[in-house]
């Protein structure tokens, strides 16, 4: 057996919390891929194990025995979870150069030696100020291209650890929170530690973030602490880590906590349905936002003064032109508002410079300083001008360091006189700022660098990706669906999300999040959204949708009596809907009551002649009933008709043919296919309906020929 396969073994006992019989498959992988070390622990653990076990089955009551399983499960998962870290490693060439890099790199990895150099950094940051002039702007160069490069490699040291001890854990949740620490190297190491717990579940680390999420008061820190808890619990190790589920039900006690998973939530959907937001933005936004009739001036936006003889001729253009500038700037501004991610697509290609070769720079906070920019930045001006465009808080971190990369590239091809028009004072859009120091604004940014990490990073593969579906077809980033909520203060909020779900049509998604409310929230709109109509008629019995939802479903089954009996148990509710009345009329045309039905749909007619929806039963009735010249009249308009359907030609068809027009009908019978992008799997026609009505077998077979040559 491979060794993963063994290991996968080991994982499914520990899920279970079943001890014994982790150990029992750790060792048969040992048995097949030998390591003393670990044998060693193994062996020690299999030895305090059946001493346990022993004294159990002696009788010997112990009230640490709960306690003591559960710790030696937990030695058992370490194991396990650091021999994953090694077959991890080996199977991803891109992790293990980094893995292999930093710790044989000259070094002193030491947590006092870690947390001493990030507080260095932060005073000579600060001494800085002391320097002459002329020695500040090399000084300064060297400073931070060094403590960049150290931030780098402590980014891959992180990101690629083994299992940490719960002390370990504690100093690193010290350092999160210390004022002595640069915030950005803080937000950096929080980034690291979420990609290492995604791809292994490490109790130390995700106590850490949640404790930092609890306790700083940097909320750029607390935010990036909450998205990397939240997207370990994909990870659902509470058999081995009572506290993980401990920790989230304390969490979630709080309105508040539960009121910024919500947004979080949320918030990843629409990193979801960033496609849609980027179409949109493409084709209904940009053609208006980028047409020629406007220039750039040193006050703004102007128009370009249009044709004299197409003013005269066309006055109103101009002012529809700028109308829908402005209504397309009010839409872009609304969609980013909600959370759209607009600009993915625009900066996707220059992910591809070097600068994102560093897996460090994805998620690194944008700073001027950063050294890897600096040649982007050499000059006064360029910065300047980079500083007008940046100080809107607009793009991520990741867009920001791509326009700063192309700003200076397209720079460089520009004319001087729109060069020098850039260098004076240029009136940028007035920002929020109430709005930009939100948490929920923050925590936006910095999943618009996460998702870009996840779809452009050259190594993605490699990584656990929580924007991809897993086998079951679900994302780890519909955290809603997680067990570890389950029947906790978060449950009240999951009707949300469910909406917000459907109304993006992610179908699949919410009947995930409705699969896991808790009996207590499954209310009159749960038992509609997952379309139990009859418990819906339970709860209230003259509910009309839920009796209109039953009168369908029964209609789709065949049991058209039934399906009757409801409908008209709506149309004598609501006797003004049309609706209704044509479902009534459908369901007896099916049980080929026609005379019935003609009552209806000839008065229905004759109040809305314009409505095809009536026209079409109406046409449809009468060709049933064999009225077929007044059927074939009513078909001509219905297939001239803008709100054509492609049915409508194929009971056209049906219609000539019982005329005897097979030519015509063949016609027909082909537009419906070429329209309807239909292949002969199956029976095209329904051939007991027109055997009822004297076509033989023969000609149907004939009529298919012609269709499908």
């Amino acid at each position: 057996m491979a060794g993963n396969e063994s290991l996968k073994l080991v994982e499914e006992a520990l899920l279970r919390g079943n001890c014994g019989e982790a150990i029992r498959c750790m060792e048969n992988y040992l048995g097949a891929w030998p390591e003393q070390h670990t044998a060693e622990k193994v062996a020690q653990l299999r030895e305090d194990y059946e001493r346990m076990v022993a004294y159990w089955k002696q009788g010997g009551s112990d009230p640490q025995r709960e306690q003591l399983y559960q710790q030696l499960l937990q030695r058992m998962y370490v194991i396990y979870a650091n021999v994953a870290h090694y077959h991890r490693m080996q199977a991803s060439p891109y992790q293990n150069s980094l893995y292999t890099r930093v710790r044989q790199a000259q070094r002193d990895w030491s947590l006092a030696a870690i947390r001493q150099e990030m507080e260095d950094f932060v005073s000579n940051v600060a001494m800085l100020q002391l320097e002459p002039e002329n020695k500040r702007a090399a000084k300064s160069e060297v400073l931070y291209r060094d403590h960049q490069q150290r931030m780098n490699q402590l980014f891959e040291y992180v990101m690629t650890s083994r299992q940490w001890s719960d002390g370990v854990g504690q100093q690193f949740a010290e350092m999160m929170v210390s004022p002595t620490i640069d915030t950005n190297d803080q937000q950096l190491i929080i980034a690291a530690v979420m990609l290492s717990l995604m791809n292994q579940f490490d109790m130390a680390k995700f106590r850490m973030l949640i404790q930092v999420y609890q306790q700083s008061q940097d909320e750029a820190v607390k935010q990036r602490a909450l998205v990397g808890w939240v997207l370990a619990t994909v990870n659902t190790w509470q058999n081995v880590y009572p506290e993980q589920r401990e920790l989230i039900e304390q969490l979630t006690a709080s309105e508040e906590v539960c009121q910024e998973l919500t947004e979080l939530q949320i918030q990843f959907i629409y990193c979801l349905d960033e496609q849609n937001a980027s179409n949109t933005f493409n084709k209904e936004i940009m053609p208006d936002l980028m047409n020629n009739s406007f220039k750039m001036t040193p006050k703004g936006i102007e128009e370009i003064e249009e044709d004299r003889l197409e003013e005269v001729l066309h006055p109103e253009v101009s002012e529809e032109r700028m109308e829908r500038m402005e209504a397309s700037i009010r839409r872009m501004m609304d969609m980013e508002k909600e959370g759209a991610d607009i600009f993915f697509r625009s900066f996707a290609q220059i992910k591809r410079y070097p600068f994102f070769y560093d897996i460090s720079n994805w998620l690194v906070p944008f700073f001027m300083n950063h050294p890897d920019i600096a040649r982007y930045v050499d000059n006064e001006n360029t910065r300047a001008m980079l500083k007008k465009v940046l100080i809107s808080k607009t793009f991520c971190n990741s867009d920001k360091y791509s326009f700063v990369i192309a700003f200076q590239e397209v720079l460089k091809q520009l004319p001087e006189n729109i060069r020098k028009m850039m260098n004076q004072e240029m009136p940028m859009p007035e920002t929020d700022d109430a709005v930009e120091h939100t948490p929920a604004f923050i925590r936006r940014i910095y999943l618009m660098d996460v998702y870009r990490f996840f779809r452009l990073f050259s190594h993605r593969s490699e990584l656990y990706n929580p924007f991809e579906p897993d086998k079951n077809g679900l994302e780890g980033c519909v955290f809603f669906c997680s067990e570890l909520f389950a029947n906790t203060p978060l449950e009240k909020n999951k009707a949300q999300i469910v909406r917000q779900l459907k109304k993006r049509k992610m179908q699949y998604r919410a009947n995930r999040v409705l699969d896991s409310f808790s009996e207590e929230y499954r209310d009159v709109q749960y038992y509609l959204w997952t379309k139990d109509y009859e418990h819906v008629l339970q709860l209230e019995p003259n509910n009309e949708r839920a009796i209109l939802g039953l009168a369908r479903q029964l209609y789709e089954e065949e049991r058209y009596e039934e399906a009757l009996q409801h409908f008209q148990g709506l149309l004598t509710t609501y006797p003004e809907k049309t609706n209704y009345q044509l479902h009534v009329a459908i369901c007896q045309v099916q049980l080929e009551q026609y005379e019935e039905a003609l009552k209806v749909l000839y008065r229905l007619n004759y109040e809305q002649p314009e409505n095809d929806s009536v026209n079409r039963v109406l046409a449809w009735t009468l060709t049933c009933q064999g009225k077929l010249e007044q059927a074939e009249k009513i078909y001509g308009q219905l297939t001239q008709s803008e709100q054509q359907q492609t049915e409508d030609l194929k009971n056209y068809g049906y219609c000539l043919w019982l005329q005897g027009q097979i030519e015509r009908a063949a016609t027909v019978f082909q537009q419906y296919v070429k329209g309807g992008n239909v292949t002969q799997k199956s029976p095209f026609f329904d051939e007991e309906w027109l055997l009822k009505r004297g076509v033989s077998a023969t000609e149907i077979k004939m009529m298919e020929s012609l269709l499908f040559a």
